[in-house]
């Protein structure tokens, strides 16, 4: 149908320009359903909607799609980078060393195969996870029964073969009889660059470790052996003998040593450079290490109406105030001999008791209140001592002394910790054994001397004689 009002062929001309049906209708100067009606008259075609609208434009030809098949380069530094990721170089140090950036090189490997690289400090072109081969002549010959401590060689390739298997490490704990734990660590521990366990690289990694990156520090300083020796004569423990050291020379690490390693020239066979016979001079006298163990019993008490050490002052307990002492006797062979000893808790002080004869209740009332008569007030004022019948009398010595005395608990004697640790040193001069009635009053004033002239770690090395007269100088004054 031909229109030739204006208005119509306004209408078309504005349309086939682009514009919506809805537009050319309101610019022609006809209503929407107008135009509508005059388009469907006129032509019928379908006008493309939206934004644009009009007639519908041509769609553009889409452009060939290029086959991606293998690709090939030409160029040095293609060429270089492809054999440097082939020998095993990661992608970003082949693209820097062929002058690439990284994205090229990986551009460049995607367009020839784009293989799967392997990641981590060796990179490259992955190879394949397998350890070598163990043959019959490579296990040793199995042991009798379950191995115990370091893994051994048998042990480590049982684990490669049973790995290799695909056994849990459970199961191979079980086989071995060892903890899981056990097998855990030796995998993780000695995994190699591929991440696989090799009984080979396992052994020798466990040999590498165990070699010392240093020679045994006494056997080059017979002048730190001399000093060692020299101190354990005079009764000095191997703790006191390294804290005296890093105090005599704390810039000369060459004269220092740990306890732990003069307790292993006495006990380790096979660094015998100290004397054989050196143990004799510990306070136990042990020639070989013992496990700690400890077993307590509480039984009833002996002194009924006697004070407790639950009824001690806290000022006793934190050695904060001096005149708290604690005592005990030392026996000799059989029970028949003993020497009483007094020890300060906070300066450890040491007074020795002669106990001429026996010890009974009455000879060490006599002897402590003879001691102790000589010390000033401030310096007695409560005593602590283990449950024996040789304290019966301790009513009498409350009243002489006008000082308090405690018991400890039945079989507890580390409530007298300071006390206990004296009579262990003093074993150094009185063994355990022998007769210690043929001591001489002269001969317990010398070890008391010789004790209170010893530095002590828990007063910072000074010796207990001092801190006494550091207590005593201000009531002088």
């Amino acid at each position: 149908m031909d229109f030739s009002d204006p208005a119509s062929i306004r209408l078309v001309e504005l349309v086939r320009s682009g514009l919506s049906l809805k537009k050319a209708s309101y610019q022609a100067g006809l209503s929407y359903d107008q135009g509508r009606t005059q388009w469907a008259k006129l032509d019928g075609r379908e006008l493309q909607g939206g934004r644009l609208g009009g007639l519908p434009k041509p769609p553009r030809p889409k452009p060939a799609v290029r086959s991606r098949g293998p690709w090939e380069f030409t160029d040095s530094a293609s060429l270089h980078f492809v054999e440097l990721v082939r020998s095993g170089v990661s992608m970003l140090a082949a693209s820097r060393e062929a002058g690439l950036t990284y994205d090229q090189g990986r551009t460049r490997w995607a367009r020839l195969g784009d293989v799967k690289l392997q990641l981590g400090a060796i990179g490259g072109i992955p190879r394949p996870k397998k350890p070598r081969g163990l043959t019959p002549d490579d296990i040793p010959a199995a042991p009798a029964g379950p191995c115990t401590g370091p893994v051994t060689f048998y042990e480590r390739c049982m684990i490669q073969l049973r790995l290799q298997d695909g056994w849990k490490q459970a199961r191979i704990a079980k086989e071995l009889g060892r903890d899981p734990s056990v097998i855990s660590r030796e995998r993780h521990r000695n995994l190699n660059k591929d991440s696989i366990y090799d009984a080979r690289c396992a052994q020798r990694n466990a040999e590498k470790q165990l070699k010392r990156p240093k020679g045994f520090k006494l056997l080059a300083s017979p002048e730190l052996v001399k000093f060692v020796e020299d101190n354990m004569d005079d009764g000095w423990s191997p703790k006191l003998i390294s804290d005296v050291l890093k105090s005599l020379y704390p810039e000369n690490r060459d004269m220092q040593v740990s306890h732990e390693t003069i307790y292993q020239c006495l006990y380790v066979q096979g660094r015998g450079v100290l004397r054989q016979d050196l143990y004799r001079c510990l306070s136990l006298k042990r020639s070989s290490r013992r496990s700690h163990s400890r077993t307590t019993s509480m039984r009833g008490s002996r002194y009924e109406d006697a004070l407790t050490i639950r009824q001690r002052p806290p000022t006793v307990q934190d050695r904060a105030v001096p005149g708290h002492w604690e005592g005990d006797l030392i026996l000799g062979a059989g029970n028949t001999s003993a020497i009483g000893t007094l020890v300060e808790r906070s300066t450890r002080f040491t007074i020795l008791l002669h106990l001429p004869g026996d010890h009974t209740a009455h000879t060490v009332a006599e002897s402590m209140l003879k001691a102790m008569a000589e010390l000033p007030w401030h310096l007695r004022r409560s005593i602590t001592w283990d449950r024996g019948v040789e304290l019966a009398d301790y009513d009498r010595i409350m009243l002489e002394l006008q000082a308090p005395v405690y018991f400890c608990d039945p079989y507890s004697p580390w409530q007298r910790g300071s006390n206990e640790n004296t009579n262990r040193l003093l074993r150094h001069w009185f063994e355990k054994g022998s007769d210690l009635a043929g001591h001489t009053p002269e001969d317990l004033r010398r070890v008391q001397d010789k004790l209170n002239s010893r530095p002590r770690p828990t007063l910072n090395l000074k010796i207990p004689a001092q801190a006494l007269t550091e207590l005593l100088l201000p009531q002088v004054a």
